[in-house]
């Protein structure tokens, strides 16, 4: 058949609504969320949270492989690539074999990519979705990791794993790559590829302690970032200082990055919705503390916490989704197939 200009046309169009197509992911975890971190947020803010928007929701089995109680390091990397491994381990399988994550498949199918931590940049969660290390302690190795990475955009702090290093590297004046901001402003700005912005030298401060930006201006901006790109894009959110609440077993700490990182979920759902080709999905890595809720204020919604244990539990966490294959992800099931339904859903 003779291929007409009006037939050529058509292909074009279809070749470019199929690339349309390509499913956004906005991937938000709560480190050690859990169901009672949840319930308590919900109630400390009024008795409403965005979570509940969602209409499909599941739960995660947590485990490592060598233990029932996990750490960030073995979930991140269940959930970012598909393996369980052991406590303290990025990025390799049980054989000690290199695993790719969802972040890189995604670049390797020409998207963008973005990570937002309220803890250094190089924290064993974010590091699930770019580094491979025999340890989550392993900050300057990671941090090399992270520059030589495809990663296009980056909120969070840990400046001083590539500045101040042992190897007397400067990692940041070396890369020429990457824009590094000091801001939002100059962050939403930039015209760079590759834009970071580092929150903080080490670790971020809490809420309480005035941290800034707030995660909810962070998601905005960073979104507003990829919106002004042609290409899909994969997001990774965490809200990581929930989990250091839960640690240290302050109400106050764990409720108020709670509401934080609840924010952040609403910014999501805004673009979710208005942007009907993305998959947005809230869970969590772990539940920490063993937070229980053995007594309140109904009339203010006052919540009383209480706490077994300063370290991670086995406990089961909630998984909400919201967009495009969302579907996918109701039920009980193991954190490893999480990577498998998101492939999945690039693979249609």
């Amino acid at each position: 058949m003779k291929v007409t200009p009006f037939i050529l046309a058509l292909i074009i169009f279809f070749q470019l609504q199929s690339q349309e197509k390509q499913t956004n992911i906005i991937f938000m975890i709560g480190d050690g969320t859990g169901l009672s971190q949840i319930t308590a947020g919900m109630y400390a803010n009024g008795n409403k949270t965005n979570l509940e928007q969602f209409s499909v929701i599941g739960l995660i089995k947590t485990h490592s492989s060598d233990n029932l109680v996990t750490d960030s390091a073995a979930s991140g990397t269940s959930m970012a690539s598909g393996v369980k491994t052991k406590n303290g381990v990025i990025g390799f399988d049980l054989n000690g074999t290199e695993v790719s994550s969802i972040l890189e498949d995604c670049e390797k199918m020409g998207y963008n990519s973005g990570l937002i931590a309220t803890s250094s940049i190089v924290h064993a969660t974010p590091a699930s979705f770019y580094a491979n290390v025999s340890s989550r302690r392993l900050y300057e190795e990671i941090a090399l990791q992270f520059v030589e990475s495809e990663i296009d955009y980056f909120i969070g702090g840990g400046r001083e794993h590539f500045n101040k290093r042992t190897d007397n590297r400067n990692l940041i004046t070396e890369n020429n790559s990457f824009k590094f901001v000091d801001n939002l402003s100059e962050f939403e700005s930039s015209q760079n590829e590759r834009v970071g912005y580092f929150t903080s030298d080490l670790e971020p401060k809490s809420i309480l302690e005035g941290r800034e930006p707030k995660l909810a201006n962070g998601i905005q901006s960073m979104l507003a970032k990829l919106d002004t790109k042609e290409k899909s894009f994969f997001l990774m959110v965490e809200g990581a200082q929930i989990d250091w609440g839960g640690h240290a077993n302050i109400e106050n700490y764990l409720l108020s990055e709670f509401k934080d990182f609840d924010e952040a979920i609403g910014i999501a759902i805004q673009y979710t919705k208005a942007n009907p080709n993305t998959l947005l999905i809230v869970t969590a890595d772990h539940e920490t503390g063993g937070t229980a809720l053995n007594s309140g204020d109904i009339k203010t919604f006052t919540p009383q916490l209480n706490f077994t244990t300063k370290n991670h539990t086995a406990s089961m966490v909630p998984i909400f989704a919201m967009g495009k294959g969302a579907e996918n992800f109701a039920g009980i099931y193991d954190n490893t197939l999480i990577y498998n339904k998101l492939k999945s859903i690039l693979a249609q």
